[in-house]
C-alpha cells in the first residue's frame, strides 16, 4: 500500500481488503492499546484524506505481509504514519474487531474469516 497525504481512507481500506478479502480496516481518531478495541464514536469517515487525520507525514510504500501479527501491523501503521487503525475480521454476516486475537497473523485472521463466511453461506442456502 502506498501512503500519501492525498489518498483517502477509503482508498487505503480498499487496497487492504483486496489483499485480505475477509478482513477490513477502520481508522480512528485515537490509538488503542494491544488487545483493546476502539470505540465506534472515534471512527473516522472514509472520505477524509490521510493528510487530514494523521500526525506523522511520512510517505511511501507500507509493506503488508501475511505473516505480520495484527498488533504489529496496527502498531507499525501508527508509529510510521501516525494513523490509528483497527483490523476487523468477517464472522458470518458481521465484522468483528480482532482485539482478542491481536497475536494472530493477518493470514490466520483472513483464513478464519473465510471459513466463517463459507460456513455462514452454507447455513443460509440449505
Amino acid at each position: 500500500m502506498y501512503i500519501s497525504d492525498k489518498k483517502t481512507l477509503r482508498e487505503i481500506k480498499r487496497a487492504f481488503h483486496e489483499k485480505f478479502p475477509f478482513l477490513k480496516l477502520e481508522f480512528y481518531a485515537k490509538p488503542h492499546k494491544p488487545g483493546e478495541g476502539s470505540p465506534r464514536q472515534e471512527q473516522l469517515p472514509d472520505h477524509l484524506t490521510i493528510g487530514e487525520v494523521r500526525t506523522i507525514h511520512n510517505e511511501g510504500a507500507f509493506r503488508v505481509k501475511p505473516e505480520m501479527r495484527v498488533r504489529d501491523f496496527e502498531q507499525q501503521f501508527y508509529e510510521k504514519y501516525g494513523l490509528s487503525v483497527q483490523v476487523f475480521r468477517k464472522s458470518g454476516n458481521l465484522w468483528l474487531q480482532t482485539s482478542k486475537t491481536d497475536t494472530w497473523t493477518l493470514a490466520e485472521q483472513n483464513r478464519k474469516g473465510g471459513a466463517s463466511a463459507q460456513h455462514f453461506e452454507e447455513m443460509h442456502t440449505e
